[in-house]
């Protein structure tokens, strides 16, 4: 089964092609501008029942579907109605006119994404702001009335005066895979307990894709509630998911035990398959790395794939493409490798399209060489590289190897490696081998990798109880109960046999054309927190600006010429805040793109002030660490914090680039090939 990365029935953008063009602007016709702005048009949604047509008036109409993205051309007045003209795009392409009353303005592209609700509250849905605001700030210490309109939510038994309109779906819907909007038009500041958290006016409507390709309109806000009490999905819903596993393992000095024996592992499962499912769809792939070779030239090479999943679904091509991975008798510079070059090469190199399930199994007993480090390869960190895997769908693994070795940096290599395996809901998917033994790891890696490949069958049951703990905003696990039975003596690694357990599951569910994959709520206007009300130190749901391609590349090219000015300033303060304000007058690309920011740079505080911030992303409501760097601060900063920050600043730089040059994550709003109107929901926190 071939992961869907098109437009589904939950895509709230369906059917742009289903409008025709029905005007043509004149030659180098460009959107309005937003008031107050000079760079950024203006930009409006299609509302449920919205009809186009081919001039102010007329009567022949088209109808939209909901939540089409507009570019604003033209506002008229015709027989005291106000209309609009649209485009799909800012090249001067009109498609018509919408009644002003039809259209609902969104111009700096925030929606949400649900958190998967498993193990934890659903997101409730208000009509009323000061409803929530009462409710938000008194849960916390009595939550009585919040459990109350929860349980009658969750039932489906809510009156019609009740504060609540509808809540989060129970299955969880990844706006990776099925890409869905909810626009936030509005935000208010608010505290939960001693938690700062916001208050979301969103708009939303789901859609029902018949065989036509049309679309239409959801059950009415009151069933949409009562719908998520369907029966859940059971053992006799399960579903065979195309698995693919890559492994990305050391290949330094000393690593040759580890390496024969992790295929020892793979030819295992390849035998227990043709014994057992011969029609079992998995594929296996490797990547080997080792450090710099600049510093180090003997080492042949800092990363290089062996197999890709496509040769690794057949055992005998895989065999014969890794036969030739062997650890290097020459010694890195220090303890360190640079294991993010491999993990890295493994998203960027293999083809993972045709897998739902995809896991990379990381292999290593040092640490690895962050973004910061001079030796990197990649200039990502763990959050960062952990986020693109994230983008790509794929569950990182560390079997990291204890050894006694003399230099080894255990400590610090296990925090790195806990971050980047991190699952929201399910925790960290690290495992620490004690003394590095070779029994030890290969017993679980044979666990690990048999119940893998075991949650691609038909036949993998559901895990027999789902208990977790909730997740903190800092990241704390969540486990389930485990479907396979682990060593009784190792609780770590029964542990991870739960976490697997619960990810497979969290798979299986998210692919099941059952009523547990639930809908975006049908209602049109609602207000939402995004943080838990019970427990506000935990967000319960993440907030994405909606970037264009080429919104994203001009992102990059600016950051980095602050980047490639700040690393010149470390050795003179005085030339960083010359070259910065140089760059700020003359912007090398676009007259009017620094220049365009509403800022003013007379009197700048921070690097925003000078318009080093686009105007795409000028009035959001979370502002990132970077843009509020002041110039005084860059002058008083000691070297270490200067370093810091561009330490901060090199990773954005590289996780822009990497999303940029990733064509299968980004979404055509056309339903035509990638190009700078595509567009990708961006993780705020991902931003300057």
């Amino acid at each position: 089964m071939m992961i869907k990365r098109i437009l589904t029935p939950l895509i709230l953008l369906a059917g742009l092609l289903l409008v025709s063009p029905m005007g043509l602007a004149e030659p180098g016709q460009r959107p309005l501008l937003i008031e107050g702005k000079k760079t950024l048009y203006q930009r409006t949604l299609a509302k449920p029942g919205a009809n186009l047509v081919t001039s102010p008036g007329n009567l022949l109409a088209q109808p939209v579907n909901p939540f089409n993205i507009y570019y604003v051309y033209a506002r008229e007045q015709h027989n005291g109605v106000d209309w609009v003209q649209v485009g799909l795009d800012s090249h001067g392409n009109t498609q018509g006119w919408i009644q002003r009353t039809q259209l609902i303005d969104w111009n700096h592209g925030l929606t949400i994404a649900f958190r998967d609700p498993s193990g934890h509250d659903r997101v409730m849905l208000f009509r009323d702001p000061e409803q929530l605001s009462r409710l938000a700030e008194t849960t916390p210490g009595d939550p009585a009335p919040y459990d109350f309109l929860y349980s009658a939510a969750e039932s489906g038994q809510l009156p019609p005066e009740s504060p609540v309109v509808a809540m989060q779906p129970k299955g969880y819907v990844d706006i990776r895979n099925d890409f869905y909007l909810v626009p936030i038009r509005e935000y208010r500041d608010i505290f939960i307990g001693a938690e700062k958290g916001r208050m979301l006016r969103v708009s939303t409507v789901p859609h029902n894709s018949n065989e036509a390709g049309t679309a239409s309109l959801g059950a009415p806000v009151d069933s949409a509630v009562r719908s998520d009490t369907a029966t859940p999905a059971t053992a006799s819903d399960r579903i065979a998911l195309d698995t693919g596993v890559v492994f990305v393992v050391d290949a330094s000095k000393s690593m040759d035990p580890y390496i024969t024996r992790t295929r020892a592992a793979v030819q295992k499962i390849y035998d227990d398959i043709a014994r057992n499912d011969p029609d079992g769809d998995v594929a296996f792939g490797l990547v080997a790395y080792r450090d710099d070779t600049n510093a180090v030239p003997g080492l042949g090479y800092r990363s290089k794939l062996f197999a890709d999943l496509k040769k690794g679904r057949s055992a005998s091509d895989f065999f014969a493409s890794v036969a030739e991975v062997k650890a290097t008798q020459v010694s890195s510079q220090d303890f360190r490798e640079d294991a993010y070059a491999g993990i890295k090469q493994a998203i960027d190199q293999i083809s993972w399209g045709n897998f739902q399930a995809r896991y990379m199994i990381l292999i290593t007993d040092a640490g690895a060489r962050e973004g910061s480090d001079p030796l990197s390869g990649t200039g990502m960190s763990a959050q960062s590289l952990r986020q693109l895997a994230r983008d790509n769908n794929i569950a990182i693994f560390v079997l990291h190897l204890l050894t006694d070795s003399a230099g080894a940096d255990h400590a610090t290599a296990r925090e790195q490696y806990k971050t980047l395996s991190y699952v929201p809901g399910i925790g960290d998917l690290y495992y620490g081998v004690r003394t590095g033994a070779v029994g030890e790891f290969g017993r679980v890696l044979d666990t690990l990798g048999a119940q893998l490949v075991a949650q691609m069958s038909q036949n993998a049951p559901p895990p027999d109880a789902m208990a977790s703990a909730e997740t903190s905003a800092e990241g704390s696990s969540e486990v389930a109960q485990p479907t396979a039975s682990p060593a009784a003596d190792n609780p770590e690694l029964a542990a991870l046999q739960a976490k697997v357990s619960k990810l497979g599951y969290a798979l299986r569910m998210q692919y099941l054309d059952t009523p547990e994959k639930g809908e975006i709520p049908a209602v049109f206007d609602a207000w939402i927190v995004d943080r838990d009300l019970k427990q506000p130190e935990r967000r319960a749901l993440d907030v994405r600006v909606l970037l264009t391609r080429d919104q994203l590349s001009e992102l990059y090219q600016m950051l980095r010429e602050v980047l490639e000015a700040a690393e010149e300033g470390m050795l003179s303060p005085r030339t960083f805040l010359d070259d910065i304000k140089t760059l700020a007058a003359t912007a090398s690309r676009d007259p009017e793109r620094l220049a365009g920011s509403t800022r003013s740079s007379g009197g700048a505080r921070n690097l925003a002030d000078l318009g080093f911030i686009t105007e795409y992303i000028e009035d959001l409501p979370y502002t990132g660490d970077i843009m509020n760097v002041t110039l005084s601060d860059w002058r008083n900063w000691p070297a270490k914090r200067q370093l810091t920050f561009i330490q901060r600043l090199e990773e954005k730089v590289q996780y822009y680039r990497a999303v940029h040059d990733h064509t299968d994550l980004w979404v055509s709003l056309d339903q035509g090939p990638v190009d700078g109107d595509s567009v990708f929901p961006v993780p705020l926190e991902m931003l300057p």
